[in-house]
């Protein structure tokens, strides 16, 4: 499964979060670092649904980008 990430970067560090998984979160100093982690998260988020019996959520959550022209 390929789940989208939001990558934001802070004034000290990176956040990372999955939005088709609440609550999977992760933060680090560097890019690199908060992509590691977060892809440690999303296993780890998706272990522990499957011990409580939970369904795993369909990756749903897409990417586009929008162009502005400023003037």
């Amino acid at each position: 499964m390929r789940y989208v990430i939001i990558i934001e970067e802070g004034e000290n560090s990176f956040g990372a979060y999955v939005p088709d998984l609440p609550g999977c979160v992760a933060v680090a100093e560097t890019k690199i670092e908060a992509l590691e982690l977060i892809a440690e998260a999303i296993e780890f988020h998706l272990e522990g649904l499957r011990e409580d019996g939970k369904l795993i959520p369909r990756p749903l959550s897409t990417t586009e980008f929008v162009e502005i022209h400023a003037s």
